[in-house]
């Protein structure tokens, strides 16, 4: 079963968010398999936005993200990276069709209220990242017979 991580930011945590954007992955029928609040340090967020190093929007990115707690979550099921990617939208808000969570409830392409991985390998890369491997539970759902 594929699993992937999924970050609530700084903005759909304090605009109240955190409730229906959890409700939404899980009505798709995907399983919440680890989640936290916490409040990033400069040092993890520059590893989790490490790719963006160079770009000159990189402190912008670690000054948004360490402003305030962010709520971590692992996600299990078939195709989860994908389908929580579609769920999101794209990432700027402007261009994210309604209905879905950038589209209804993001503002800038700097406040899109939500990260998730985007392959199987940064899905990987941030799970060790923001989970110790016990805090990822295997467990099962009556409701999985009908989904999986």
């Amino acid at each position: 079963m594929q699993k992937t991580f999924v970050m609530i930011k700084p903005d759909g945590v304090e605009r109240g968010l955190v409730g229906p954007i959890i409700s939404r992955i899980e009505a798709k029928g995907f399983k919440l398999v680890g989640l936290k609040m916490l409040r990033m340090s400069e040092e993890m967020a520059g590893r989790h936005y490490a790719e963006h190093r160079d770009k000159p929007f990189f402190q912008e990115l670690i000054d948004f993200i360490t402003a305030s707690p962010v709520v971590a979550m692992a996600w299990e099921g078939d195709g989860v990276v994908e389908g929580v990617r579609r769920l999101m939208g794209s990432t700027n808000p402007l261009e994210a069709e309604p209905g879905t969570i950038r589209g209804d409830y993001g503002i800038y392409i700097s406040k899109n209220v939500i990260h998730g991985s985007d392959s199987p390998t940064s899905a990987e890369r941030e799970l060790q990242l923001f989970f110790r491997p016990e805090e990822i539970l295997n467990y099962s759902r009556s409701l999985d017979q009908w989904l999986f």
